[in-house]
Order: structure tokens, then C-alpha cells, then sequence
């Protein structure tokens, strides 16, 4: 494979600049994202922002993908998942249990599997994702918090609550949340290093469009990507649809695994074209 951006070869493109904080900057699609579905008022979290990051460099362009949130809720019950649907009738409620299969729908398993773990982080500035990974401790970009010290988070239920910021790393991009009271049990985090190839599952909201999940492959691992600080980190590299929206959420293996966190996107129009990065979560 050629080498990454800047990193010697003939014809290759210098590296694209890093990306910078989404405040006041014009939507890089020539216009304002679609809108989020209107959502019932409730007492906590701050209406949605349709900010999001844009950074160009000659024609090049590497967006941070912090926009609107993520929701998808489920059950998950040993090597199998129970996804509980309820549906109203006659003034009545019915639940119906559907199993996954891991073997024959493995997409599927990894969504309902990785779902309930991931959160929506709102801050006056726009709303993002993040991963739970421990009681009450929420993993996500450092762009998507900014230099806020407190954020709202909606777990996949709907349940807003006020959290704090424990520190942000803008070297690498990741910043840690706490909340508590909400229905966001730690996802697994995967011990073993990701292989060209493989499935990959993204989870987000991108465009405001929740309970939104894609999938693709790892493009390659180890690809140097500089961030707003110029600091080169080895991502994985995986060619899942991931755009605004998508920042601080999952980038799960095929046992639902967390493998990285979504964070950028390399473009020439600002558009998804098949290069993601996520950073790796022995990184993070």
C-alpha cells in the first residue's frame, strides 16, 4: 500500500492540517446537515446543534465527525442477543423476543450487542458520542467536549443527565466523562489488536439520523493520521460509513468488542468516501 499522507514517495499529497474545534465554522457540505427528528421537550440537556468540524488544506480535507448523538436499545444474553420489541394494539402492549445469531447475522449481533453502550454527549457547541467503559465513565473525543467541564449525556433509553468532564487529551483526541443514572452498561473493550480485513461495525448518529449502525472492513491499522496538535497517531483505518455524528462512538469487532473510537475522516469534498479512522482503544 502507499504510504500515508507526507510520508515520502513521489506524488503524495502533503498531510492534511489537523483539525480544529467546530465553533463558527460553515457546514462543509455547502449547507446546514439535515436536521435531528423533533424530540419531546424534557427538563434536562440542551436543544441539538448542527455544528460540526471543517478543516481544509488545499483540496484535502480531514473532518472531525462531532455532530449529533446515538441511540439503539437491546438486550444481550450470553452468546446470543435478545432484542425486546414492544408494540402497542387494542390499548394493549406486546413484547416480542427476537435471538440474533452471532454466525448467520453478525452485523446485527455486534449493533444490539454494542448499542446500549453507547451514549449521546451534548455541549453548547454540538453533540457527539461516547463509549461507556466502566461504571458511570464515558470514553469519547476530546473534540466533542472542547473546553466544556460539564456535558449533557443521553444514554439509548432517552435518559438525559447532567456529567462532568474528568480531563481531555487533545494529543490523542480523547476525553473522559462521569455520569450517573443511566442504562449504559460498560462495553468490552477488545484485547487483541485488529487484522486488515476484518469486520468492523460503526455506531453513531451521522446527519442527526439515530440508531444508525454501518459496517465495512479494517482498511489497515497502524495508518499515521495527525491531529489539531500535529501529533501522529497510528489509527485504524476502516472504510464503514462514519460522518458527523459519529465522533466519540464505537468501532466494534465482530464479538462486539470495542476496537477503536471514531474520530475522523479523510476527503477531498468533506463527504464520506470510504476512509474512516478510529483511534485504537489500546491508544485510547
Amino acid at each position: 500500500m502507499p504510504p500515508a499522507w507526507g510520508s515520502g514517495g513521489p506524488g503524495v499529497p502533503a498531510p492534511p492540517a489537523p483539525p480544529v474545534p467546530p465553533i463558527s465554522t460553515p457546514a462543509p457540505w455547502g449547507g446546514a446537515p439535515t436536521p435531528p427528528p423533533e424530540r419531546a421537550a424534557t427538563p434536562s440537556g440542551p436543544r441539538r446543534s448542527n455544528s460540526f468540524l471543517r478543516v481544509v488544506v488545499a483540496s484535502v480535507v480531514v473532518v472531525g465527525l462531532f455532530g449529533l448523538g446515538f441511540g439503539l436499545r437491546s438486550l444481550v444474553d450470553d452468546n446470543t442477543t435478545t432484542v425486546i420489541r414492544s408494540s402497542a394494539g387494542s390499548g394493549q402492549v406486546t413484547t416480542t423476543a427476537v435471538t440474533i445469531d452471532p454466525g448467520s447475522e453478525p452485523i446485527a449481533y455486534v449493533a444490539a450487542t454494542v448499542s446500549p453502550s453507547v451514549v449521546q454527549i451534548e455541549t453548547t457547541d454540538g453533540v457527539g458520542s461516547g463509549v461507556a467503559y466502566d461504571t458511570d465513565l464515558f470514553i469519547t473525543n476530546a473534540h466533542v467536549v472542547g473546553t466544556a467541564t460539564t456535558v449533557t449525556v443521553r444514554d439509548s433509553e432517552g435518559t438525559a443527565v447532567k456529567g462532568q468532564v474528568l480531563g481531555a487529551d487533545t494529543g490523542t483526541d480523547i476525553a473522559v466523562v462521569r455520569a450517573a443514572g443511566l442504562s449504559a452498561p460498560a462495553a468490552k473493550l477488545a484485547t487483541v489488536k485488529p487484522n486488515v480485513g476484518q469486520i468492523a461495525v460503526a455506531v453513531g448518529s451521522p446527519y442527526g439520523l439515530e440508531q444508525t449502525v454501518t459496517s465495512g472492513i479494517v482498511s489497515a491499522v497502524n495508518r499515521p493520521v495527525p491531529n489539531e496538535k500535529s501529533v501522529v497517531i497510528n489509527m485504524i483505518q476502516t472504510d464503514a460509513s462514519i460522518n458527523p455524528g459519529n465522533s466519540g462512538g464505537a468501532l466494534a469487532n465482530r464479538n462486539g468488542e470495542i476496537m477503536g473510537i471514531n474520530s475522523s475522516i479523510y476527503s477531498e469534498t468533506g463527504e464520506n468516501t470510504g476512509i474512516g479512522f478510529a483511534i485504537p482503544i489500546s491508544t485510547a
